[in-house]
């Protein structure tokens, strides 16, 4: 970049030259000649200042750190004050403070107050090189110096990032890891008392996700959204109870079966085997029609054509009237009508391609008793002999799987993830405790996104969890905004461990701000734990509206909420244009950021290039670490 400038400037003199060169008159060439050093001086001497400019907001990054590291210690002297002081100063300025440098700076605590001066000698670039003798009348360095001043009542730190990890974010992925690191880099100390500095993220693409895992059941999903209802074991699935023995068979329209004592109602079912003559009847099933105690007409049946009556056979009665299979589950937990989910078992193949597979399915069901319930429409002579195990899952909301009519006007199963959306209610604008009010779930096919990380100290593990973001996905801004929340809440936070739990709110032992990044629309709102139909057909989309309504709505009544609390929001709106909507209307991206910052005019931060994304989050480090130092 200075080798650039340089260039500029040389090409920009040599032309001037060159103009006042041509010129004939005396006069012009005399004045030229004289006012060329200056001119040269005067331009390039501006590339010099320009890069001391940028070692001077080092500096005070840098002395900001260190004299809140000298304030933090136990030391009560100067002597070791200054050296804690300087030990930190270095370490953040490795370039400067050398033994054979002029650098100076020099730390003292008065009136329980540290203050922290430093001057560092910025190398000259330009004048010294480009200009001799001219450029002597500078000197071959610039002092740059700064000053810091730190109550050692200060105030502890918790900041909360928002990072927007959506699909067209792909491009810009790696400005949003190296943006996030600098925060990271500013605002968490080494030293971590008597004040700590904890950061944590919140990423979020189309959900937020919780645990590692993207659907085994997860301990902070568990905590936030609630247990899911777990499956039961299958011990036997039939469709068949007793036998009875048949002494004749009419021939007749409908057929008259005779059985001593049958015990059968009218609409019942039955399955007929190894009757003699009229044999057509083996292997159907029928409803019948009771006669009386020992004689019962098989619904729908001809045997007029046999040849003679039956005069021996099998009548099993179906346990259900239309010979469904029938599944034993030790307290199953169903309700009439809910969906049931199978796996795991064995045997139950299909004896017909036209049927449905038992495993793998998703089938109405209806209530026996506390034990059993039928596969409604899985009809049992359609299907081999039950072997052993398997599962029943639920499957409705609150359970590990959720069959819902979908925006095409079909029916879809999808399963539970440890991502999370918003939750309703009248808790939906506010930090309650999740056991109290617990967050919305999200069923979909795949829950892809990082993780999001507690508060904590440990720089490595931040820096770690920022660098795996990755890009994909919808945007559900209003989600991210609510975790960022929940991160610092002390009231929600209840579910978090060590230091992953938040302070209590207190504005004068505790800094709490939350950093609020998107580059785009907030387009995934949802509705009973499905992504809402917010416009085509779909089979993963839900068949109804949002049920929180508008996202970007959503979006500012948290915000209001975290405000209320005294929690600083920045924001930072990544290539968002000018758009603002409707006028007086929060409907735009931009109008949410705006709109969400603690001080539009201070808070609210507008980049158009990875450059200004990184320049954004340095700033908002620096003013978070500014807010407990006093100047």
């Amino acid at each position: 970049m200075d080798r650039l400038k340089r260039a500029r400037a040389a090409a920009a003199l040599k032309g001037l030259a060159s103009r006042f060169l041509r010129q004939t008159q005396g006069n012009v060439a005399m004045m030229f000649a004289m006012a060329l050093p200056v001119l040269l001086m005067i331009t390039l001497g501006a590339i010099d200042i320009h890069q001391a400019s940028k070692v001077k907001a080092q500096l005070q990054d840098a002395l900001d750190a260190a004299a809140l590291a000298a304030a933090r210690s136990t030391f009560t002297d100067d002597v070791n004050i200054n050296k804690a002081g300087l030990a930190a100063l270095k370490a953040n300025m490795p370039g400067y403070f050398g033994e054979a440098s002029d650098d100076t700076a020099n730390f003292v605590l008065l009136n329980n107050r540290v203050t922290g001066e430093a001057t560092v000698n910025v190398k000259v670039l330009v004048a010294n090189v480009v200009l001799p003798p001219y450029g002597k009348l500078l000197d071959d360095f610039l002092p740059v110096s700064t000053r810091s001043e730190v109550l050692r009542a200060s105030r502890n730190v918790e900041v909360a990032m928002v990072l927007d990890t959506t699909g067209s974010m792909s491009g810009s992925i790696g400005d949003l890891r190296d943006a996030a690191n600098e925060l990271v880099k500013i605002v968490v100390q080494d030293q971590q008392s008597p004040f700590y500095s904890r950061a944590a993220v919140a990423p979020y693409d189309w959900a937020v996700k919780l645990d590692a895992s993207a659907t085994l059941p997860g301990t902070l999903a568990k905590a936030a959204r609630g247990d899911l209802r777990g499956p039961t074991d299958i011990n036997a699935v039939g469709y068949l109870e007793r036998a009875l023995d048949i002494t004749s068979v009419s021939r007749a329209r409908p057929a008259v079966v005779t059985v001593s004592n049958h015990g059968l109602q009218s609409g019942q079912g039955v399955l007929i085997t190894g009757v003699n003559n009229t044999t057509d009847l083996n292997d159907n099933t029928y409803k019948i029609t009771r006669i009386d105690e020992n004689r019962f007409s098989l619904d729908g049946s001809d045997t007029r054509s046999a040849s003679r009556a039956a005069t021996r056979g099998t009548a099993q009665k179906c346990i259900m009237a239309d010979c469904s299979l029938v599944v034993t589950s030790t307290r199953h937990g169903l309700s009439d009508d809910e969906y049931v989910y199978i796996e795991g078992v064995s045997g139950l193949g299909r004896r017909t391609n036209s049927v449905p597979n038992v495993n793998g399915n998703h089938v109405q069901v209806k209530v026996l008793d506390a034990d059993r319930f039928s596969l409604a429409g899985l009809y049992g002579p359609s299907y081999r002999d039950y072997g052993s195990g398997g599962q029943a899952y639920c499957a409705s909301r609150g359970c590990h799987y959720f069959v819902f009519r979908n925006a095409s006007n079909t029916y879809s199963r999808l399963p539970a993830t440890n991502c999370v959306s918003e939750r309703t209610g009248e808790d939906a604008y506010k930090d309650t405790a999740p056991g109290v009010a617990p967050v919305g779930r999200v069923y979909a096919t795949n829950c892809n996104s990082q993780p999001i990380m507690p508060l904590t100290s440990v720089r490595g593990d931040l820096e770690d969890r920022i660098d795996a973001l990755g890009a994909a996905g919808n945007t559900a801004g209003q989600i991210g905004i609510a975790w960022g929340w929940y991160l610092v809440s002390p009231t929600f936070g209840s579910i978090f461990t060590g230091d992953g739990q938040p302070a209590p709110y207190d504005t004068s032992r505790t800094l709490k701000a939350v950093v609020l990044m998107t580059d785009g629309e907030f387009n995934a709102p949802y509705c009973e734990d499905v992504a809402a139909n917010t416009g085509g057909r779909s089979t993963s989309r839900i068949h109804c509206a949002a049920t929180n309504g508008d996202p970007f709505q959503q979006a500012v009544k948290l915000c209001d909420g975290m405000r209320a609390q005294n929690i600083v929001v920045y924001t930072v709106g990544f290539n968002l244009g000018n758009a603002t909507g409707r006028v007086g209307v929060v409907d735009t991206a931009l109008d949410v950021m705006r709109a969400c910052a603690t001080n539009e005019d201070t808070h609210f931060f507008k980049a158009d290039s990875g450059t200004d994304l990184k320049d954004a989050f340095r700033a908002i480090g620096r003013d978070i670490t500014r807010l407990r130092i006093a100047r």
